[in-house]
């Protein structure tokens, strides 16, 4: 295992996030090497970790003043053992090649873990939607899908929205690969719904999350009612989360951006929430302007000098990290313990570092990596897909149902595998092994390619 990771870091030493995702995978996989030989022999690890494929591009565009801008474009196709790559793309300034296989390399294992046929990938651009206009925005993405839609397709690669590509983006991407291919096909998913898109996508990687939650609570004899609750994020993803606590009972005090953070300790209710979604999708401000309305609540701006995020050092009963990733350290960890809470969910893709992860671990308390937690939103991802195929659209009701479901069975799926390997409510070590154990079978069954 060493050995593995020695040769990852010598070959990319800066890929610091990357690194992080393979290590946790490394240290839990171990027993499963150790009980499938065969496994070794055919260096299964090495074969994992390596994309089958990088594409990085340029992306020239021209801004609403007539200056030229020159951006960076990527598609990491990680793994296609069990389907067409399947994965977001995201637009922000922190995009670089590590972080990109680093998501990429946890999309194959989350989507694993939904029982759907798909592979993993991951893509996006250091280009910041924030401050652009709409036509800035298409000049932009019509510019990065001339070159990206020549490396997807429907039964190739779909790729999906992320941090910094929403509806909107999704339309003008879409639009470019139309007219490009002169087809009109199910090519990205989190299309808008008069043109493909499915019911409960917006909600899903949110509602996920709490139905995940829910499970493990349940293996407690407990639920979400009543449980007060910190969410960070205030995009696509907490907004859910919110929504879902909210529904089943319980409070919510917390919503952050770049910026800091506000606590409402009277709890943020359904009218309060929509003044969010408003402030955040149409308008697309700061939180800070949440105690311009509410006057109860408070806003702290968070200096990333400080080094933790004061949003954890509250008290309540469960945690769930919609942000990004390792929002929450060793610091942040040791105040959630210190202030109660139970259980940490995950609706972010890796925002525990290992240091706060093993304090998690070690507490015992109820904690659910993101590749199990978060995977709601790419399991209806998956079910826009086979809408896509058969040119219909599932009711509301009978896609909640479907993602409900899908939760429960990763839920039970992650538990099952811990107990296989001695590790039972260890979730990471459960998740990461289930996950593992089906694409590498795969990827043996179809040989060495």
């Amino acid at each position: 295992m060493d050995q593995i990771m020695s040769h990852i870091i010598e070959k990319d030493p800066e890929q610091r996030a990357f690194h992080q995702a393979v290590q946790e995978v490394v240290a839990t996989v171990g027993p499963v090497l150790d009980r499938n030989l065969e496994y070794r022999k055919q260096a299964v690890l090495k074969r994992i970790t390596e994309p089958e494929r990088v594409i990085m591009f340029r992306v020239p565009w021209m801004d609403d003043e007539g200056q030229v801008h020159v951006n960076r474009g990527f598609r990491v196709q990680m793994n296609s053992a069990l389907g067409p790559y399947k994965g977001g793309l995201r637009f922000h300034p922190s995009v670089n090649l590590g972080i990109m296989k680093f998501l990429a390399f946890e999309q194959v294992f989350k989507n694993s873990l939904t029982t759907l046929a798909m592979g993993g990938s991951k893509g996006g651009s250091d280009f910041d939607p924030k401050g652009k206009s709409d036509t800035e925005v298409m000049h932009f993405c019509q510019s990065f899908m001339a070159e990206l839609f020549r490396h997807i397709g429907a039964d190739t690669d779909v790729p999906a929205g992320d941090i910094g590509v929403g509806a909107r983006e999704i339309g003008f991407l879409f639009g470019m690969y139309k007219k490009l291919k002169n087809e009109f096909t199910g090519v990205l998913t989190g299309k808008s719904l008069n043109w493909g898109g499915s019911l409960i996508r917006p909600e899903a990687t949110g509602y996920g999350a709490v139905y995940f939650a829910s499970e493990m609570l349940a293996t407690r004899s407990d639920t979400m009612e009543n449980k007060t609750c910190l969410v960070s994020g205030s995009g696509n993803v907490a907004q859910f989360t919110v929504e879902k606590i909210i529904e089943l009972g319980g409070k919510v005090m917390t919503l952050s951006d770049s910026s800091g953070y506000i606590l409402d300790e009277q709890g943020i209710d359904a009218g309060k929430l929509a003044f969010v979604k408003h402030l955040k999708n149409v308008k697309r401000g700061r939180i800070s302007e949440y105690t311009e309305q509410y006057k109860n609540a408070v806003y702290t701006p968070v200096d990333p000098a400080l080094g933790h995020n004061p949003l954890w050092d509250h008290k309540a009963d469960c945690a769930l990290p919609c942000a990004t990733q390792n929002e929450i350290n060793s610091q942040d960890a040791a105040n959630l313990v210190r202030n109660g809470v139970q259980l940490v969910c995950e609706g972010a893709n890796m925002p525990s570092t290992p240091e706060a992860v093993d304090i998690f671990l070690d507490c015992k308390l109820l904690y659910a990596p993101g590749k199990a937690a978060n995977a709601g939103g790419v399991a209806v991802s998956g079910l826009e897909m086979a809408q896509n195929s058969m040119r219909l659209s599932w009711p509301r009701q009978e896609v909640d149902k479907r993602l409900k479901q899908i939760m429960k069975s990763i839920h039970k799926t992650c538990l099952d595998a811990g107990e296989d390997y001695g590790v039972r409510g260890n979730y990471v070590a459960g998740a990461n092994i289930a996950g593992f154990v089906k694409v590498v079978n795969a990827m043996l069954d179809q040989g060495l390619v």
